[in-house]
């Protein structure tokens, strides 16, 4: 009953920008948290940056001073905006939403996006 949407990968050149997007739809009460992962080719998919409630984004350390992970908006909605795009940064980007449904449930449900590519080459 949760959609995960991703948007915004493409080719871009080193030192370049890309903003990524996810929208979550369908039977949500509120979004708990919402990550970005990757995962790059012969590598396992690692987090990037998370946003959760109640805390500080997190990322990892090699974007670190990078990358900004926005908050849910009101779409349940986040943004990823990646600045200074190293050829390492170049992965399938994907979407992860922690969900609570209902007022009336407990314990959380995680959804993923179906990922968006992104590319950096000179």
């Amino acid at each position: 009953q949760v959609h995960l949407v991703e948007s915004g990968g493409g080719l871009v050149q080193p030192g370049g920008s890309l903003r990524l997007s996810c929208a979550a739809s369908g039977s949500i009460f509120r979004i708990n948290a919402m990550a970005w992962y990757r995962q790059a080719p012969g590598k396992e998919r690692e987090l990037v940056a998370r946003t959760t409630s109640g805390s500080f984004p997190n990322y990892a350390d090699s974007v670190k001073g990078r990358f900004i992970i926005s908050g849910v908006n009101a779409n349940n909605t986040v943004n990823l905006q990646m600045n200074n795009l190293k050829p390492e940064d170049t992965a399938v980007y994907y979407c992860n939403a922690d969900v609570r449904k209902t007022l009336y449930t407990t314990g959380h449900d995680y959804y993923w996006g179906q990922g968006t590519q992104v590319t950096v080459s000179s």
